[in-house]
């Protein structure tokens, strides 16, 4: 019997210096939902379809990677970003030959618009949606 990792879910796993910062970030900026077990060594927030992202303190690691740790794929991206910006989130201008951003921090990705935003320790997340008709 052969088995392949695509027949399995995944979740995303966070590096944070802090806590407290992160349920608030995470659960009220971003409105996640804390689930399961809460402990020193990390919490985890649901996201859509069974999916998690798990926090957990490492203040040597955390915002160490330039990389987007994950997306959310969302049917508005115009709708999200005017949500988190109402709530105090800045949407990343990269300045940097071939990705090209308008003054929302959208850039357009073959048949998708991504933007980016970073938690309080710098890691790097994405929301990405469908082109505009």
């Amino acid at each position: 019997m052969s088995v392949s990792l695509s027949d399995f879910r995944i979740d995303t796993v966070v590096a944070v210096t802090d806590l407290d910062a992160a349920r608030e970030f995470y659960g009220e900026v971003l409105g996640l939902d804390e689930v399961g077990e809460v402990s020193d060594a990390g919490m985890t927030f649901s996201c859509g379809e069974r999916t998690n992202l798990y926090v957990y303190p490492s203040p040597d690691r955390a915002g160490k990677s330039s990389a987007t740790m994950a997306f959310w794929s969302v049917p508005d991206l115009d709708e999200v970003i005017d949500a988190l910006t109402a709530r105090g989130v800045k949407m990343e201008q990269y300045n940097q030959d071939g990705l090209d951003q308008d003054d929302r921090g959208i850039h357009t990705l073959g048949g998708s618009r991504v933007a980016w935003f970073c938690d309080p320790d710098g890691n790097t997340f994405a929301i990405e949606g469908p082109l505009l008709d």
